[in-house]
């Protein structure tokens, strides 16, 4: 079935095709309609969960963590401000391996308040233990919600979906509906290992002395780690049975392309264009998408850029005081692999701006020119 969705109702239809029994919500811009949109599955009987309005994004967090626990499948999504209220709960959830799916609508963080897009609401989020999934398109949101759910439920660790405010969220395109049938087959109910059961107890987040501390840490680092090879399985899976796969990356005309552009979300759709328009000039351009951001798809990465002779890295985030995010952790990656290509860092887009072909065309040629990348990342796109 086609459906005119915009991105946030895209992941609510996946919340809805996953059969999610319990979802915690608060309503902030521009994430509101995905959780009115599920508030309006369940009154109608589309939905058979719980639905829990609660008084904040902490709180949110804190129904799915006991939900979680008990046993059943579980959602929330929220934005920006809100993702930073939770920021204590996901370090909860993540070390007590609560297989959680939250959707985050990428919104740039006050002050000054904004609520257009950037991805460094998620971004600050990336050592809570999460696993973090980057989206290019409704199709792609709705189909990663029902992936996430397998995912997380596989290595026992919560999934966190991106998708860009308003570019994404607020924006309508036909998105295929797989079949209630087919998902069901793809995502069987869920069945944990362990839950709260008072015939069977379990304690989850117990006081833990520095004689195991450790050992927890590390199991949750190799179950982060394992979740890159789950997230190849289930997606290839589910290529297998709907027709639609993504990668955890994705290489877009890199062969024999001297120059790559690597990007995420929606940039990527700018960035095939401009490929698109420079190959046809004859300029050797290709680009890489990186989707899956957690784990770290550093092999996948080295695979398609070591052929190159320039890496360019256009990032809608800034750490301050060091640069654009995805470009410090690609440098970080492949700082040990031999003949590994100058990485040139941009940061664009922030805070909603546009990233127009002519600002990609210049990350480009700024690179081409340069025969070394400049010590600090470069903004581009900015007023004069």
């Amino acid at each position: 079935m086609k459906k005119i969705l915009v991105g946030n109702h895209a992941v609510s239809w996946g919340v809805m095709l996953a059969r999610a029994e319990v979802i915690s919500a608060y309503p902030i811009t521009p994430q509101t309609s995905i959780v009115e949109e599920l508030s309006i599955l369940c009154a109608d009987g589309r939905l058979k969960a719980k639905f829990i309005p609660v008084e904040s994004e902490h709180s949110a967090m804190a129904c799915c963590i006991g939900a979680a626990a008990a046993g059943v499948r579980t959602f929330t999504a929220t934005s920006g401000q809100g993702l930073a209220l939770m920021h204590e709960m996901l370090h909860w959830a993540a070390g007590a391996r609560l297989p959680i799916v939250m959707a985050t609508v990428n919104r740039a963080l006050g002050s000054p308040w904004n609520i257009w897009g950037e991805q460094n609401d998620s971004l600050s989020q990336r050592d809570t233990g999460w696993l973090q999934i980057y989206c290019e398109s409704n199709q792609e949101v709705l189909d990663t919600v029902i992936q996430s759910f397998k995912i997380a439920e596989e290595i026992r660790m919560p999934v966190m979906l991106l998708l860009d405010a308003f570019f994404l969220s607020h924006t309508a395109e036909a998105v295929d509906i797989p079949e209630q049938l087919l998902v069901d087959e793809f995502l069987p109910s869920f069945q944990p290992p362990f839950r709260l059961d008072p015939h069977d107890p379990h304690s989850f987040g117990c006081l833990t002395t520095p004689e195991y501390y450790m050992e927890f840490r590390h199991k949750m680092h190799q179950a982060v780690l394992r979740g890159k090879e789950i997230c190849k399985e289930v997606d290839e899976e589910f290529g297998r049975k709907v027709g639609r796969r993504y990668g955890l990356i994705e290489a877009y005309r890199c062969s024999g392309a001297d120059l790559i552009l690597v990007t995420s979300g929606v940039i990527a759709s700018t960035a095939r264009v401009v490929v698109d328009t420079l190959r046809e000039k004859g300029r050797k351009v290709g680009m890489v998408k990186v989707r899956v951001f957690r784990p770290f798809p550093k092999e996948e990465l080295w695979e398609v850029l070591r052929t190159a002779e320039k890496v360019a890295v256009v990032d809608r985030n800034v750490s301050f005081g060091i640069g654009g995010i995805f470009a410090q952790e690609l440098r970080a990656s492949l700082a040990n692999e031999k003949g590994c290509p100058p990485i040139y860092s941009y940061i664009a887009g922030l805070g909603g701006r546009d990233v127009t072909p002519p600002v990609l065309t210049e990350c480009i040629d700024e690179t081409y020119q340069h025969p070394t990348p400049d010590p600090q990342s470069r903004w581009v796109g900015m007023r004069s």
